[in-house]
């Protein structure tokens, strides 16, 4: 019998279910934890989908998303500082520490990187106290560079963690997606000294595929359908201390067409042969 007390599912990989359905689909499964995207939570009710989780046993691995932090205006700013409050208050409701946070591309019209991203480090600045106040943890996810000018100016694990250095370990992680960051030569280095700086809130794993598709944010697949090595990157993630939940997120328009408790069982069966040996 394989363990899966670290698989957590992440509701954008059964897309078309609602909450209610991803909840019971885990249960079902025998999948202990989920990491629900917020517009999921918003069609349910926050206090709702909170019992919901709650009642049925399950863990919250992650909140997803807040960030969107480049704004250059200051209504802009203001914006996405309330949202992200919003965020981390959600997180809490939800009971659990960790907000994924997609820091945002270049402001329209805008092709100043270095601004932009100086951008990013005030804006967490400004929600670094906030989130201590709440014991939720920002969760900097880097991004593939392909979504660098309108999703995340932050793209190697490197990046993030630079970023998060100025802010204790326990508010401000970073994220190891393996869809973003397998092709990084940095990697080993930067997996290694994410561990020593306790910084390693989220392993999410699904696979690479190629050729990718007309829409970039759809090339994600089942783990062993791409090109990423999960058993050294997992290897090294595993080495470097992270012992909290596996999270699987794909976003892939035939997946989502799929049965969604056959795309549950598809990833149960990838995750014990491709991961799970080296977590």
């Amino acid at each position: 019998m394989s363990d899966f007390s670290r698989l957590a599912i992440n509701s954008a990989t059964t897309k078309k279910w609602t909450l209610a359905q991803v909840v019971e689909g885990c249960v079902n499964a025998g999948i202990p934890s989920i990491g629900p995207w917020r517009d999921r939570v918003e069609e349910a009710g926050l206090d709702k989908a909170a019992r919901l989780i709650k009642d049925a046993g399950l863990r919250v691995s992650s909140l997803c998303r807040g960030g969107f932090l480049t704004a250059a205006d200051a209504e802009g700013q203001a914006a996405a500082l309330a949202d992200n409050r919003a965020a981390i208050l959600e997180a809490v409701a939800l009971d659990t520490r960790e907000l994924f946070l997609v820091v945002g591309g270049l402001a329209p019209g805008e092709k100043d990187v270095v601004a932009a991203r100086q951008r990013v480090a005030d804006r967490l600045a400004d929600l670094v106290p906030f989130a201590a106040e709440n014991g939720v943890r920002l969760v900097l996810e880097p991004l593939h560079p392909m979504y660098a000018a309108d999703r995340a100016l932050i793209s190697t694990l490197g990046q993030a963690l630079d970023l998060a250095a100025p802010f204790d370990a326990a508010t401000v992680g970073v994220a190891v997606d393996t869809f973003h960051v397998w092709w990084d030569p940095e990697l080993k280095a930067q997996i290694e000294r994410a561990g020593r700086e306790n910084r390693i809130a989220s392993y999410q794993v699904c696979d690479f595929n190629m050729p990718i598709a007309a829409d970039p944010l759809l090339s994600r697949g089942y783990m062993g359908d791409g090109v990423v090595d999960f058993a050294t990157i997992g290897t090294w993630v595993r080495d470097a201390g992270y012992t909290g939940d596996i999270e699987v997120e794909i976003f892939n328009q035939e997946i989502w067409d799929t049965d969604g408790n056959t795309v549950l069982s598809t990833v149960k069966e990838r995750y014990a042969e491709l991961v799970l040996p080296y977590a």
